[in-house]
């Protein structure tokens, strides 16, 4: 090493530079230098990036053409970009639900990057690098004379609109801080992703649905319309949730790194995110 990088590890090691070791590279998508984070060079001795990986539509989208990459999606590309920064191969680790957490912890993957909701549970065991959001949208029947002149979702706050949702999913408790003047009506769950009937048969006359679950059912249901319109349902769907992937505690360095490189990756994981999702 030279004497400059040197000094620069010693100062960050001592908070000298840039204030604290906690913010030595919050600003900065430098890698970080030897004797800085024992993670990176853990990663950097063993020629590999471990993330621990299993699929799920549309952050860590599986392939099963059997050629090309295994996975696309924003986790992918911005595992692919963390690794080709510290020089290292790609190496995927499959791990199960049960499994993506608790494996931080024995070392056996230094990056969960199969989507992870941001907890406050999980929060205490793991820090997140968070890079997308789990959103819901509402959708109606694009003919309904009701739907006809409104654009945008406060709109639908109105008493001429009855809104249909689950009982006992989240969206019941947040409806009716979103929309005080609408009549929601509860109906039993039944195992789908939306009451999808209640919409189609009239006796409601919008829905709230899983951002994700939105692209699959208006494929197969035509005549649907959503509220965001368009690919703002997409990218700018109500009730936002955190995802993310994770690391063990106690990893400023790696940690500082790897958000500081996400966000300037930001709009090209957001790109790619939307490819996904429209495909």
């Amino acid at each position: 090493m030279s004497m400059i990088r040197i000094m620069a590890a010693a100062l960050v090691a001592s908070g000298a530079l840039f204030g604290t070791v906690g913010h030595a590279f919050s600003a900065s998508t430098d890698v970080p230098a030897a004797g800085v984070s024992k993670k990176v060079d853990e990663i950097k001795a063993r020629g590999s990036l471990k993330v621990g990986v299993i699929g799920e539509f549309p952050w860590l989208k599986e392939i099963t053409s059997g050629s090309g990459e295994p996975f696309e999606g924003p986790a992918w590309l911005l595992a692919n970009d963390y690794a080709k920064r510290l020089g290292v191969k790609l190496e995927p680790v499959a791990v199960s639900h049960e499994t993506k957490v608790p494996i931080l912890a024995t070392g056996q993957v230094d990056i969960t990057i199969a989507p992870l909701s941001v907890t406050d549970a999980r929060k205490k065991v793991v820090d997140f690098i968070v890079y997308s959001k789990s959103t819901i949208c509402l959708f109606g029947k694009e003919d309904n004379p009701k739907l006809a002149k409104i654009d945008s979702v406060g709109g639908l706050d109105t008493p001429d609109i009855t809104i249909a949702y689950y009982t006992g999913t989240p969206p019941e408790t947040w409806l009716p801080s979103r929309f005080s003047k609408a009549v929601l009506k509860g109906v039993p769950g039944s195992g789908a992703n939306a009451p999808v009937d209640e919409i189609m048969s009239g006796r409601a006359d919008v829905a709230p649905i899983d951002t994700v679950a939105w692209v699959d059912l208006a494929k197969k249901v035509p005549g649907l319309t959503s509220f965001p319109k368009g690919d703002d349902c997409l990218t700018k769907g109500e009730f936002p949730s955190d995802v993310g992937m994770a690391i063990d505690k106690n990893q400023p360095e790696f940690l500082a790194w790897l958000t500081a490189v996400e966000a300037e990756m930001k709009d090209k994981v957001a790109a790619e995110e939307l490819r996904v999702l429209k495909e």
